[in-house]
């Protein structure tokens, strides 16, 4: 494979991965609409980081332990839906619970939070691992890199996209933001289970 090949291939899977991070950046966005850029950015990041890390350990565990990967490869769909029910859910129960005034005010997510986000919708990029099995690692590196950038990229235009259709709805962005996380949690696992 010539790198002009590799690079191509990165970039649409970098593309399809980050379709889920996308929607829930664009959830992310809708519950904190007065959040600045680098606000955002850093969210993106989070994404994005694990969209790169999450290749390069499937490329790992392809080379060291494959067939651990294969059984817990089954477990990907439902491991997703729960940690993005959750998620959501908890994200609609607080925005039903706030009283106008309260939804008026700054939304912050936990860093916490974040980072269950981050697994949940990269847990499907280690099955790419598979994928860029035959590369050495300095291609895999690459590889996860081109998937990341694109991620994060990606990412920091939903967060923005939300973000300013967040500040129009107000108090019903966070039930908004927890719909969709529901919504993907449900898409991931669909998808994964047929």
């Amino acid at each position: 494979m010539t790198w002009l090949q590799l690079i191509l291939n990165s970039a649409l899977l970098g593309v399809g991965l980050a379709m889920d991070a996308f929607s829930v950046s664009l959830a992310n966005g809708l519950s904190e609409p007065f959040g600045t850029k680098k606000r955002a950015l850093s969210i993106a990041g989070i994404f994005a980081l694990f969209q790169t890390a999450m290749p390069l350990l499937g490329w790992a565990v392809v080379h060291t332990m494959a067939e651990l990967f294969v059984k817990f490869q089954k477990a990907i769909p439902y491991i997703a839906l729960v940690l993005l029910l959750y998620i959501g859910g908890k994200m609609l129960w607080e925005a039903f619970r706030k009283k106008d005034e309260e939804a008026q005010t700054i939304a912050h997510i936990a860093f916490g939070t974040l980072l269950l986000q981050g697994v949940a919708t990269s847990i499907d990029a280690l099955s790419v691992g598979f994928t860029i099995a035959e590369y050495d690692f300095p291609r895999a590196l690459v590889a996860a890199l081109i998937i990341g950038a694109l991620t994060l990229g990606i990412c920091f235009a939903g967060v923005l996209l939300g973000k300013k259709f967040g500040t129009k709805f107000s108090g019903k962005a966070a039930a908004l933001g927890g719909l969709v996380l529901i919504a993907v949690g449900i898409e991931i696992f669909l998808t994964g289970i047929f």
